[in-house]
């Protein structure tokens, strides 16, 4: 891999976008790298969370490379979007928890791949945005659905319509992220919420993914059978036996995925 970089220790897989040089900018050799690694990464049994980072500290990804995408007619155009659109869909779609772990500018194609994430937290310098309008496009990979979704219809319009960058203590405020921490506890904090997460039954953190991302996109009564599927499912576990064994006990639960 020449600019996504994976390192796996204690069950965690960090991933980092690196082209330091260009703001981890996106282009078609980025997603590319960036499907491989994330389809290896769910069939990984020795990874069972995933953290996504941007290389240096002044940005997550600075957005796409727009010397690419100006080279595009109206059938590349779409190509483009769509394809981009998988990649993010994969991401989003993973069974394990994905934090993105946002370093600094989070813009466009890269604003849009941490929403692909499951969790956000950010440094304090953060700033995201989708800046696509000002270049006389619109978000393609993503962004008009998945922002509106998480932080409402109004807010996002906000956001999009006038391409201005929001800070990570607004991004706070408005659910974009969950927590903002000091640039040099970053990384700590995204370890250490992904070992929290770890301690964790496998098979419910794999089933809770299921239900909220499947279960968002339907009405309301059919995600709740979908959720009671899923905890019926569950019940038939040695892992819930484990779980409630170790809480009735008052000792730490040994889960086996099983």
């Amino acid at each position: 891999m020449s600019f996504v970089l994976v390192e796996k220790a204690d069950r965690i897989a960090w991933v980092t976008l690196n082209r330091p040089e260009k703001l981890n900018a996106l282009n078609n050799e980025v997603l590319k790298e960036l499907e491989q690694v994330f389809a290896e990464l769910e069939q990984d049994p020795a990874v069972g969370a995933v953290v996504v980072t941007g290389a240096g500290e002044k940005a997550f990804v600075a957005g796409a490379d727009i010397a690419e995408l100006k080279t595009l007619d109206t059938a590349s155009a779409r190509v483009q979007a769509l394809r981009g659109q998988a990649v993010y869909q994969r991401i989003e779609s993973m069974p394990k928890p994905v934090i993105a772990a946002v370093n600094g500018f989070a813009l466009g194609g890269g604003c849009e791949l941490a929403l692909a994430c499951h969790i956000r937290i950010a440094s304090e310098n953060a700033k995201f945005g989708l800046p696509e309008v000002s270049l006389g496009i619109i978000p393609g990979y993503g962004g008009t659905q998945r922002l509106p979704r998480l932080v409402g219809k109004g807010v996002a319009l906000d956001m999009i319509l006038s391409a201005e960058m929001t800070p990570a203590a607004d991004a706070l405020r408005m659910g974009l992220v969950s927590r903002v921490v000091p640039q040099a506890d970053l990384k700590a904090t995204a370890e250490k919420l992904a070992k929290t997460i770890l301690s964790r039954g496998p098979l419910a953190l794999r089933s809770a993914l299921a239900a909220v991302n499947e279960g968002i996109e339907m009405p309301q009564d059919q995600g709740l059978q979908y959720e009671a599927a899923l905890f019926g499912l569950l019940a038939a576990t040695q892992d819930m036996q484990e779980g409630m064994g170790a809480f009735l006990e008052k000792r730490a639960a040994q889960f086996k995925g099983l």
